[in-house]
């Protein structure tokens, strides 16, 4: 019987779940697709991710691959595997890929936010999905900030330490600071990222927004590569993965 590939899109709230990656302390989002794609296949299944999301971080389109020797149209599963997993994870789309398709080893463009609400008290309704601060923020210095992080740098000082990566060096295509009304959304889009990367641009940023460091402060922190020049590692909640873009395909 001949293995085919799938692929599939996945959104997930990370609040309940340790993060995606299998964990020995804890439910994974990585942990409940396997538990329920074997169950629906009947096969031992390990699905292979394209970002490994910390606890508590979301996603809206994340990427995972299996191989299966079922029957059932790759288009189907998605509807056969909601059906069966936990109503905080739902697969977007499901879809049949060449057998050696791998979500970490090709081309792509991911894009992340990180949300932060501003207000004189917490919203309720905010609270997992955005970052709370009674500070206010100079979107503008923010914006000038973000500018020096954009193109290819060695991103060694927004890299947590102790990460085991070949090379520190990544590409930033765009990094936006946006308002919607009382929320500031940094938008990140490049074609991979560090370790806690993603939240500790947003951790100097707002300190940037604070008056704490001056956006020209960018600069040297690059060339420093050094984790300690850099601002502090935001909450996850916060984060969101929005999408990954295949510009191959």
């Amino acid at each position: 019987m001949s293995v085919k590939r799938i692929r599939l899109t996945v959104a997930y709230d990370g609040t309940n779940y340790c993060g995606w990656q299998l964990q020995n302390n804890g439910i994974t989002i990585e942990s409940e697709l396997n538990r329920c794609l074997s169950d629906l296949f009947k096969e031992d299944i390990k699905v292979i991710g394209a970002s490994r999301t910390d606890s508590g971080v979301h996603a809206l389109g994340n990427i995972a691959v299996f191989d299966t020797q079922a029957r059932m149209p790759a288009e189907k599963v998605s509807y056969a595997l909601n059906q069966r997993l936990p109503e905080d994870i739902r697969i977007q789309a499901s879809e049949e890929v060449a057998a050696d398709w791998h979500p970490r080893h090709c081309d792509s463009r991911k894009t992340y936010e990180y949300r932060i609400y501003r207000g004189q008290f917490p919203m309720p309704v905010k609270r997992l999905y955005s970052y709370f601060t009674y500070y206010k923020l100079d979107v503008e210095k923010m914006r000038k900030a973000a500018a020096y992080l954009t193109g290819e740098h060695d991103f060694k000082s927004f890299c947590q330490t102790g990460a085991q990566v070949e090379t520190t060096v990544r590409t930033i295509y765009a990094l936006e600071v946006e308002e919607q009304g009382p929320d500031v959304v940094i938008r990140v889009c490049g074609n991979g990222f560090l370790y806690n990367m993603v939240r500790i641009i947003a951790g100097t940023l707002m300190e940037v927004g604070q008056g704490r460091r001056s956006p020209e402060s960018m600069e040297e922190v690059l060339k420093a590569c050094d984790r300690q020049k850099a601002g502090p590692t935001a909450p996850a909640h916060g984060l969101m993965l929005m999408k990954y873009e295949f510009p191959c395909e």
